[in-house]
């Protein structure tokens, strides 16, 4: 990069960290650091939702999808939002004003009010797991790209650099931060890739009549994709909107409930169609571009990393000056999902885990430090973590997975299901993530040699191991009370 591109990103950067300090003056508890004082706007909290989901992950997620079979890879945020508008109509009228009426902070709180401590206990290690490696994967996207676009960055030390970023004003700012830098960073993004990103890469590698005869066709076929893909994207990405922990905080951040399902119909909206055909089309253009040998010192492109033609693409073509505004905006979606991730991994740790144990009560300042603090180590580790792995999409999944199929079913039997027993709630979640997690392990990283049936999901699997669980000991217990045994 040119040293006008790495101005022009510095700038950026320190600009974030910047807004983290700003707020840093203006939290005064931990309600300001958690649920922005609970006075939140529709198009702040919908803005910062679609950022938080989509995000970085995605972003070079999509790019991989659309390097690997175009424009179908779109149909992944399809499920978003078919998740966000169900969410809206279901959930947020039930948690909403239990939010407000409660004061609650964390998703595990639902559970600790339906069901009791062990649960939200429980709950809420889940939910910490699961957002610390989602964090993980938003710091690897991050170094993927700066790796692939700074000459001579190693990606260890773009992890470092960038989970530092991320994670310091995240620290100081809190929640009221991470929906501002989100509202920038995202519209940064959206600006970065009609603008510059889209139109530059479309004429560079030779327009419409170059794509069509560099690609097979079924890349520019939305049905190049199989029924058990997008059931395995269904089962995995529409119940995080029931589950996510970044998402129960934003509804507690709104003013109201009718401010919050306006922001869940505005996110679903900017995830399918907007974010979902510009990812996979810069990744399909990632691909021509690779094919025709546009990218230096890559000649076999069957065997590239797929989300890093993406990086690559935009290392390749852009000018200077616009390469820093591109790296820019791909760091907005980055830092956008990585800091909301942090921040309910903080959360679960602070309010559902630590809490618990803890006998002395803490007071607003006390409190206040000790979610700063957590939320640094929190982010140490999951910049450790994600020096481990090598896929984003697929860390991505892993952490949902967990998620889902530990506390979809529980949440829904909460707000949904009279009989709903704690008992049965804390054993599905237990049987449930334990599942996904052990055929995962035992499918990808153990030496049995088989794979699962009709290549679906461990999710599937797992989800279906906590709803049988939860129906049959929440049938027993609530035979049992009502028959006095």
């Amino acid at each position: 990069m040119h040293i006008i591109d790495y101005i022009i990103f510095v700038v950026y950067m320190v600009a974030m960290l910047g807004v983290g300090f700003y707020f840093y003056k203006k939290n005064t508890s931990s309600e300001d650091f958690y649920v922005s004082g609970r006075n939140m706007s529709s198009w702040h909290i919908g803005l910062s939702v679609v950022a938080t989901d989509v995000g970085g992950g995605f972003s070079i997620g999509l790019g991989g999808l659309g390097f690997t079979m175009g424009i179908s890879g779109s149909w992944m945020l399809f499920t978003g939002l078919i998740g966000a508008w169900l969410s809206a109509v279901f959930l947020i009228p039930k948690v909403s004003k239990l939010g407000h009426q409660y004061k609650f902070f964390t998703f595990p709180q639902i559970f600790n009010h339906f069901y009791n401590g062990k649960v939200a206990l429980l709950a809420g290690i889940i939910s910490a797991i699961g957002y610390v490696g989602f964090t993980s994967s938003q710091v690897l996207a991050g170094a993927k790209l700066a790796s692939a676009t700074i000459d001579g960055l190693d990606l260890q030390w773009a992890l470092i650099v960038m989970g530092a970023i991320a994670v310091i004003y995240t620290a100081v700012g809190g929640l009221k931060a991470v929906i501002y830098t989100d509202t920038i960073q995202w519209i940064i993004l959206i600006a970065g890739l009609v603008f510059i990103g889209i139109p530059i890469a479309y004429n560079a590698v030779g327009g419409y009549e170059v794509i069509k005869a560099t690609l097979a066709p079924e890349y520019l076929s939305l049905t190049n994709v199989s029924w058990h893909q997008i059931l395995n994207w269904s089962v995995t990405i529409i119940p995080i909107w029931f589950i996510g922990m970044t998402l129960y905080q934003r509804i507690y951040a709104c003013k109201d409930e009718k401010e919050a399902k306006k922001a869940w119909f505005v996110a679903g909206l900017f995830e399918w169609p907007i974010m979902a055909f510009m990812g996979v089309i810069l990744g399909m253009l990632a691909k021509v571009a690779a094919t025709q040998g546009m990218f230096e010192g890559i000649t076999d492109v069957a065997s590239m990393d797929s989300e890093m033609g993406l990086p690559i693409l935009l290392s390749t073509i852009l000018p200077v000056g616009l390469m820093g505004l591109m790296l820019s905006s791909y760091f907005s979606a980055i830092l956008s999902t990585a800091d909301s991730c942090l921040m309910a991994a903080s959360g679960n740790i602070v309010t559902d885990i630590i809490s618990k144990f803890y006998k002395k009560e803490l007071t607003q300042k006390k409190l206040l430090r000790l979610s700063q603090i957590v939320t640094l180590s929190v982010g140490g580790f999951a910049i450790l973590l994600a020096s481990q792995m090598q896929n984003v999409l697929e860390l991505m999944l892993y952490s949902y997975a967990f998620m889902v199929s530990g506390l979809f079913v529980p949440v829904l039997g909460a707000l949904f299901w009279h009989k709903s027993n704690p008992v049965a709630a804390f054993w599905s979640m237990l049987l449930g993530g334990s599942t996904t997690i052990g055929l995962i392990l035992s499918n990808n990283k153990l030496p049995l040699n088989y794979s699962l049936p009709e290549h679906l999901d461990a999710n599937i699997f797992g989800i279906c191991v906590s709803l049988i669980t939860f129906i049959l000991l929440s049938n027993y217990h609530y035979k049992k009370s009502t028959n006095g045994i």
